[in-house]
């Protein structure tokens, strides 16, 4: 049986969980305010463009986002009716996803602000042994499962 975390430990974890939740909520303050996207349109919105040029099969994107097909389908509405997205069926029966001028100039002005939150609330605070810190995460961030 594993032994618990010591008090070490705890405060380690303790101070992972905050970190990571302050930076997140760093950028998603950054993103809704110039953009008026939350986190997950902000995602989407990505994702479409960056990985299908603004059309992308429903499906596909779900995969790209690791996300549940009932999640994915909700937040396409909410962002349907925003008029960020519209979707349309295919020929072949599958759901197509498009980013709308709306969507697209959302995006624009979220990528700036998304980059300023990150470099403030994160890569401003790596500090001098930043290679090794940045290494840690990134084997972290390979054995994710």
């Amino acid at each position: 049986m594993t032994a618990p975390l010591d008090d070490a430990e705890t405060a380690r974890w303790t101070a992972w969980k905050r970190a990571n939740e302050a930076v997140d909520a760093a950028v998603a303050r950054e993103i809704h305010s110039a953009s008026g996207l939350s986190v997950p349109d902000f995602s989407i919105l990505s994702r479409l463009i960056e990985n299908g040029g603004g059309r992308m099969p429903q499906h596909e994107l779900g995969l790209l986002l690791d996300w549940q097909r009932a999640r994915l389908s909700r937040q396409l509405s909410r962002m349907a009716e925003r008029a960020l997205v519209s979707r349309e069926d295919s020929p072949g029966g599958r759901r197509v996803v498009l980013a709308t001028d709306t969507g697209r100039s959302a995006l624009a002005a979220a990528r700036t602000a998304h980059a300023r939150a990150v470099r403030e609330a994160l890569l401003a605070h790596a500090g001098a042994d930043r290679e090794t810190f940045w290494a840690t995460v990134d084997a972290i961030a390979a054995r994710r499962c």
